[in-house]
Formats: structure tokens, C-alpha cells, sequence
């Protein structure tokens, strides 16, 4: 179960250096990474060891097999759905304790039944037409440090 401030959850992930590199940011935050499978790599691949560096051994992470087990495990379920289709901009919201940010993978997004299951909670990281994606990692590092300014976790 998670008792975590902020949970960043990460549906199928693609490529092991972004996960490498939210796994850091989580770690610098104190948040609870998931990682719901297929996953598409190995979490012993070299690049997310180079990724995580040495933070990787303290970082909170669990792997699921499926949405619904994710579901189960986080008692308090608080989504909010990250996507460029969103209308909504992820500075709009009023995070609270123990949200939980979700991201799709790398080649193509979060599946239409959590879309379904969630149309007000989906957010958008404002970018020009002419980019179709911003990195994943980049994507979660701006909804994590948001979050942190409205619910600070690490202060200065």
C-alpha cells in the first residue's frame, strides 16, 4: 500500500533512461515510483543504472503486472491523467497530499480506458503545435516540481 506524498506512476514505460531519470527525480522528492508492466526493458539495464545513477538504491519503487492492481495497492486513489490532448493546464489544478501523476509510455500514451475512466482529470504541459511530444522524463520533472511548489516535499 502507499502512504506516499506523491505517487508518479508510469503505464508500460519504453525506454530505460527516462525511467533512469524519474526514478532520480522521485528520489529527490521523496516520491513512490510504479511501474506497471509490460515494461520494455530490464530495471538491470545499464542505462537505467547510469540513468538513477546511485540514487536507484533509494528510491521507493514498485512494479505492477496491471491497472488493476495498481489500483488496489494505492488506497487513496487521487489521479490526474497526463496528456496533449487535455484542455486543462497542469498549472490550473490544486494538487493535494498523496496525488498520483500518471503518464503513458514513450510511443503511445495511456490507454483510452483509463481516459474513459478519468475526463476531468487529464492535464496538459502547454507546448507549440509543432512539437507532437515532449520527453517523458522532461514531462514528469515539470508535473513533479508543480507539484512540489503548490505541496512543498523539499524546500529550499
Amino acid at each position: 500500500m502507499s502512504t506516499s506524498k506523491l505517487n508518479i506512476v508510469l503505464y508500460t514505460p519504453e525506454i530505460p533512461p527516462n525511467t533512469g531519470n524519474i526514478g532520480r527525480s522521485c528520489v529527490a522528492l521523496g516520491a513512490k515510483l510504479w511501474l506497471i508492466e509490460p515494461i520494455g526493458f530490464d530495471l538491470g539495464e545499464k542505462a537505467i543504472r547510469r540513468s538513477g545513477m546511485d540514487y536507484w538504491k533509494h528510491l521507493d519503487l514498485e512494479v505492477v503486472p496491471n491497472w488493476e492492481r495498481l489500483l488496489e495497492r494505492i488506497p487513496h486513489f487521487n489521479p490526474w491523467l497526463f496528456t496533449k490532448y487535455a484542455e486543462q493546464s497542469h498549472t490550473a489544478v490544486n494538487y493535494r497530499e498523496g496525488d498520483t501523476l500518471i503518464f503513458g509510455s514513450e510511443s503511445s500514451g495511456l490507454p483510452d480506458f483509463i481516459h474513459q475512466a478519468y475526463p476531468e482529470r487529464q492535464l496538459r504541459i502547454p507546448m507549440t503545435a509543432e512539437v507532437r511530444s515532449i520527453n517523458l522524463a522532461t514531462a514528469v520533472g515539470i508535473a513533479m516540481y508543480e507539484f512540489n511548489r503548490q505541496v512543498p516535499l523539499v524546500t529550499i
